[in-house]
């Protein structure tokens, strides 16, 4: 008969309660780990996360490693460091494992805990949150992009198991574009339709109906990228080499809402690359094409 590895849990400081820090830390005590004690400057944010995940209230950031084996800094990214540093005044430091959950940011933004003795490493999830219900819903069965190496490397894989995540490890140096793709798929996609609604505007339709008539459309073609590749799935004018259509665009963009004919344009030249690789369209297509969009920056 076989024996199973009887599962390890932790106990946890959070210095940082926003939408991650809460969700996550809710999660984490959904799953068996302690969720010890919490820092947050806003008082707001301390008794909004205590709904959640409860643990003491810490008076500052510097008694975290006294009451968890493991720290996640879930703050800004712009003062990760600042909060590491002040985390690493702890004697208590040594020894522990000290996370951050930046997505572009690297292991360096914690060169003070480590100095000290702790082990360091980032935790990222690839998913986007608009409040705390959604991330504790969206989070399991995310990525998480896990920047750690060695006693800090399976604590890490740990932890993102245990809130059913699926590891993806990346090194320092590729968490810039790591994170820039992610921009791409996420915060550009909303930019994206948010156009889309603006268009629809000055057509007449107010948002809750422009959404209700392109959302099936935004659907379709994901489940189609999610079934054969974004290649294949490209679908449209520059696709099958319709340069009327595409002059027809660009001449009503011009004088109905010329703020997206630069929008408009970057995106052809990326779509007329991507249906060159589907075959769809051939150079000669593709170079009139690429004519016609220049003619929006002339």
């Amino acid at each position: 008969m076989g024996c199973s590895m009887k599962k390890k849990f932790y106990t946890f400081s959070i210095v940082g309660l926003g939408m991650v820090g809460t969700a996550i830390g809710s999660l984490l005590k959904n799953s068996g780990h302690k969720i010890a004690a919490l820092y947050d400057k806003s008082p707001t944010a301390l008794k909004r996360a205590k709904k959640y995940i409860g643990g003491i209230n810490l008076h500052d950031a510097k008694e975290a490693p006294l009451h968890g084996e493991c720290i996640l800094i879930t703050t800004p990214d712009d003062i990760i460091s600042s909060v590491c540093r002040e985390i690493a005044l702890s004697k208590a430091i040594k020894g522990k494992y000290v996370f951050h959950m930046s997505g572009a940011g690297g292991v360096d933004l914690l060169f003070a805990a480590k100095k000290a003795g702790a082990y360091v490493g980032s935790i990222h999830p690839l998913q986007s949150f608009s409040s705390i219900a959604n991330a504790v819903k969206n989070i399991p069965g995310s990525y998480f992009g896990i920047t750690a190496t060695g006693k800090a490397k399976p604590i890490a894989k740990n932890i993102v198991g245990d809130l059913n995540g699926i590891p993806l490890f990346i090194s320092d140096a590729q968490k810039p574009l790591y994170h820039a793709a992610a921009c791409f798929a996420s915060n550009y996609l909303v930019t994206l339709l948010n156009t889309v609604e603006s268009i629809y505007q000055t057509l007449g339709f107010k948002n809750r109906q422009a959404r209700k008539a392109y959302l099936p459309l935004v659907y379709g073609s994901l489940k189609n990228i999610e079934r054969s590749g974004p290649v294949k799935a490209l679908t449209g004018p520059i696709a099958r080499g319709d340069t009327s259509t595409i002059q027809k665009h660009i001449s009503t963009i011009k004088r109905n809402s010329p703020g997206h004919l630069g929008l408009y344009y970057a995106l052809g030249l990326a779509t007329v690359d991507t249906a060159l690789r589907k075959k769809s369209i051939n150079e000669k297509q593709a170079n009139q094409i690429r004519n016609i969009l220049a003619g929006v920056k002339s």
